[in-house]
């Protein structure tokens, strides 16, 4: 039996804690923008919509500004791929945690 394990960030739910982090830390996006020295503040928008995510740089000093590990921004989705070698057919299985949430949670 084949199985493989690729892990992914869920850049949605990375967004959502970006900005769960930013509210509880008290800063506002216009904090951010001048944290980070950017002109306007799509690029923390973007983050926050999941549209992007920050560079490793700009991670690790928002790691510093919140006061949280990298890791703990960060949402990991993994992706479990599994092969079924006598019908041959591939099965999908996506798990994601959030923090806060069940980290424990039943596979299907």
């Amino acid at each position: 039996m084949d199985q493989n394990l690729f892990p992914t960030i869920d850049t949605a739910a990375t967004g959502r804690n970006i900005q769960r982090l930013r509210k509880e830390s008290g800063l506002t996006v216009r904090d951010l923008q001048d944290y980070f020295g950017f002109e306007d503040p799509q690029a923390i928008y973007r983050w926050q919509w999941g549209r992007s995510l920050p560079s490793v740089d700009n991670l690790y000093a928002l790691s510093m500004l919140l006061h949280v590990p990298m890791n703990e921004i960060l949402v990991p989705q993994t992706s479990i791929y599994y092969t079924n070698e006598k019908t041959a057919e591939k099965a999908v299985f996506s798990f994601i945690f959030v923090v806060g949430v069940d980290t424990n949670p039943q596979i299907p």
